[in-house]
């Protein structure tokens, strides 16, 4: 075990930011699990500077809990700039922890570009974190931006937008009614599902799926036997 206490001539944050990066991923997690112990803000950016490259996700899942356990006032503006970064997963792990910190004041930080990133799984994490951050008086806009994205990518991405969706609740019907009259399937079909998932909790992503490409297959009958 990774001692928590310093030892004579062997600096214990020394120890700690060698140990985030051990070739052991027990190792780093028994280092990011004795920062977190400690609560020491001198260790923020050793933190963070590991959630970009952390390959383990409880390795990952311990860092952000070792954020979460520094003051925000120390946190809050390294996650913020990680947010601009080239990386997907420091964008990505930067909004997890966000999310978690719970700081409201960084509700103007979840912009519409990372909501819409080219990376997959940072576009889901921005989904969750705007919806855990929203204001009430931003929630249709949320509703609305989000909107934009049905369709997109495999069933994992997809079953993310529709919990984001709906999460916020009545709000988002208004935002679905476009997508429920586009020409794209795909979308049609989300949206379709997602509406089901709003008003029925229980059916499930794969039920509601399945009743929205019978809805849409019903309807393309129905526009085939009027133009006939």
């Amino acid at each position: 075990m990774i001692p928590i206490h310093p030892t004579p001539g062997n600096p214990q944050d020394t120890r700690l930011r060698d140990a985030l990066s051990a070739g052991s991923s027990s190792t780093r997690l028994e280092a990011a699990l004795a920062i977190g112990t400690r609560a020491d803000p001198g260790l923020a950016d050793a933190l963070v500077r590991r959630c970009a490259i952390e390959p383990d996700f409880f390795v990952r899942d311990m860092l952000t809990w070792a954020l979460t356990r520094l003051p925000a006032e120390t946190t809050v503006p390294r996650l913020l700039a990680e947010l601009r970064s080239e990386r997907a997963q420091a964008r990505s792990q930067a909004l997890h922890t966000l999310s978690k910190v719970g700081d409201e004041g960084t509700w103007p930080a979840i912009t519409r570009s990372l909501l819409r990133d080219a990376d997959d799984e940072v576009a889901r994490t921005a989904w969750r974190t705007a919806v855990a951050l929203v204001p009430d008086g931003e929630r249709a806009w949320l509703a609305a931006e989000l909107a934009t994205q049905l369709g997109r990518g495999a069933r994992a991405v997809r079953l993310s937008l529709s919990r984001a969706l709906v999460a916020l609740g009545e709000v988002i019907e208004p935002a679905l009614r476009p997508a429920l009259a586009s020409g794209d399937p795909a979308v049609r079909a989300h949206a379709h599902a997602t509406l089901r998932l709003l008003r029925d909790p229980e059916s499930g992503f794969d039920l509601a799926v399945d009743e929205a490409k019978r809805i849409a297959a019903l309807g393309q009958e129905t526009a085939g036997g009027a133009a006939c």
